[in-house]
């Protein structure tokens, strides 16, 4: 039986053995962790990618890149990482983070969703939450190209829904190479997240999704042949207005509503059986705490809650891990870790 969280602390089991995060001294507060989480520079990492084409079953592709380090031998592991809203395979964190666990001798496969990256032009419908069915596709691809290698898929924000959603709707379906999953500030109930990028505090972010979002859709109808149908007439004012003018019409809700309530993974958690580390951290403005405190978590996952971090930011003060980016080592922390058995 499921058991729900009902009291969340800054700790975590001593399965997940989760260190606690310290803040940047001069970085508190989600807001200015998330802001400067995604904008602040910091060293840069070379990676030379080769790139599989995944086709999905509705003729649509998605693209991997697959970063192998030297030294990696058939049977070592690899993980499959996939990016947040707005994200491609060049976002920093999945930069930073496939240098990273290449370093711990993992072979990292970078995501890019339909539409995305290098993914422009190969797909004619956008991805959205509950594109469950693309990373399942991608999963066993990583797997026909490394037969034998125990697999970790790592999901942030939207795609920390979809990692849910894969292994909670259809247990039964999940690849026996899968050996551990991880979500970092998961967008699991989306009507909660959209209730917190509507407030106002948070109206920056949910401009600079919609710019991206309808930037990409305009780049699609240029770039694919047969684009759908449906257009926008205009640029959507939120997040909202977007997806229920363009993403719920285009894949087939009724609405926003239906989509969101449809593709929260909330409702699936319950039947996740992969060991799973979820991520969040109390001052997301995105993620409200609420969402993870209501959960019904099985035991399966570990959640562990950081006192601070915000929404992928997570920079930390100097000398807790060889960078301050806390998010990052957690990741490799937990790919590296044996869960077999």
């Amino acid at each position: 039986m499921a058991r729900p969280i009902t009291r969340l602390t800054s700790a975590v089991d001593d399965i997940s053995d989760v260190p606690v995060f310290e803040p940047h001294p001069l970085i508190r507060g989600g807001h200015a962790q998330t802001v400067l989480g995604a904008y602040l520079p910091g060293r840069r990492f070379r990676l030379r990618s080769d790139t599989h084409r995944v086709p999905l079953e509705d003729g649509d592709s998605v693209v991997l890149h697959d970063d192998c380090p030297l030294g990696w031998q058939p049977g070592d592991r690899v993980a499959l990482l996939m990016h947040g809203l707005g994200g491609s395979y060049r976002s920093s964190y999945m930069v930073r983070i496939a240098a990273k666990l290449a370093d711990a001798g993992v072979r990292a496969f970078r995501m890019d969703h339909r539409g995305c990256g290098a993914g422009e032009g190969l797909a004619r419908l956008p991805y959205n939450a509950g594109r469950s069915e693309d990373a399942l596709a991608a999963l066993q691809t990583v797997g026909d190209i490394c037969p034998g290698s125990p697999a970790t898929i790592v999901g942030f924000s939207l795609s920390g829904n979809i990692v849910l959603k894969l292994l909670g709707e259809a247990p039964n379906s999940v690849p026996e190479h899968l050996e551990s999953a991880m979500a970092v500030n998961p967008a699991m109930d989306l009507p909660a997240c959209l209730e917190c990028i509507r407030s106002p505090s948070c109206r920056i972010y949910d401009r600079n999704f919609v710019g991206q979002l309808y930037r990409q859709v305009q780049r699609l109808q240029q770039l694919v042949d047969n684009p759908p149908s449906h257009r926008l007439a205009g640029r959507p004012r939120e997040l909202f207005e977007f997806d229920e003018l363009y993403t719920a019409a285009v894949c087939g809700y009724q609405g926003a509503a239906d989509y969101y309530t449809r593709c929260s993974a909330a409702q699936f958690v319950h039947n996740i059986e992969v060991p799973t580390l979820v991520l969040a951290a109390r001052d997301d403005p995105m993620v409200p705490l609420r969402v993870f405190e209501q959960a019904a978590w099985p035991a399966a996952v570990h959640l562990h809650v950081a006192p601070g971090g915000g929404h992928l930011g997570y920079i930390a003060r100097q000398g807790q891990d060889r960078d301050r980016r806390w998010m990052d080592w957690r990741v490799v922390d937990w790919v590296v870790r044996s869960h077999s058995g």
